[in-house]
């Protein structure tokens, strides 16, 4: 019997701040039939796309990326916050839903024509996935696609990735 990954998030009311419902990806990386089943189905869309490297945003894409990026045989790439990464980088400022950020790649970390799936937890607002897409089209590579375990509705993030191949595995409410 399939797994419902919808029952393995959790919801917090006014995380990290008043007003927002922030989705809880947790309690699917704590069982392991859960991860699983999401790492399966995030490596199943990037082999579809013939990804070549994984690029995973700081925190949670790197949750999801790096085992995706092992599943697939496939290198993969960190997308930090300022001063994290220790060599050359290039930045992208970017607004979030709750206040605002800056992401951080090694400049050497995408070939030119390299296609790069981009692995993340959550589309809300679509900033951070915009920011990334930018690093890495910056640096010649190719976004052979998004993919994300939650698309939050009612933000407009499919705005940020439109024209993009985009693999989301639910959609919840921002509410």
């Amino acid at each position: 019997m399939a797994l419902n990954l919808e029952d393995y998030v959790a919801t917090i009311k006014d995380f990290p701040t008043k007003g927002i419902l922030f989705r809880d990806v947790t309690p699917m990386v704590n069982d392991g039939a859960a991860y699983r089943e999401a790492i399966d189905q995030i490596a199943a869309f990037g082999r579809e796309v013939n990804a070549e490297l994984v690029a995973g945003p700081e925190s949670r894409g790197f949750i999801f990326g790096c085992p995706v990026a092992y599943a697939m045989g496939v290198g993969f790439t960190p997308v930090r916050k300022p001063g994290k990464l220790p060599r050359e980088t290039v930045s992208c400022r970017y607004d979030l839903e709750y206040g605002s950020n800056e992401l951080h790649i090694h400049k050497d970390s995408v070939k030119p024509g390299q296609r790069v799936l981009i692995v993340d937890d959550l589309l809300a607002t679509g900033g951070t996935l915009e920011a990334v897409i930018k690093l890495i089209e910056e640096l010649g590579g190719v976004v052979a696609g998004i993919a994300f375990v939650i698309e939050l509705t009612g933000l407009d993030g499919m705005k940020a990735v439109e024209g993009y191949n985009v693999f989301r595995m639910m959609t919840l409410s921002d509410k």
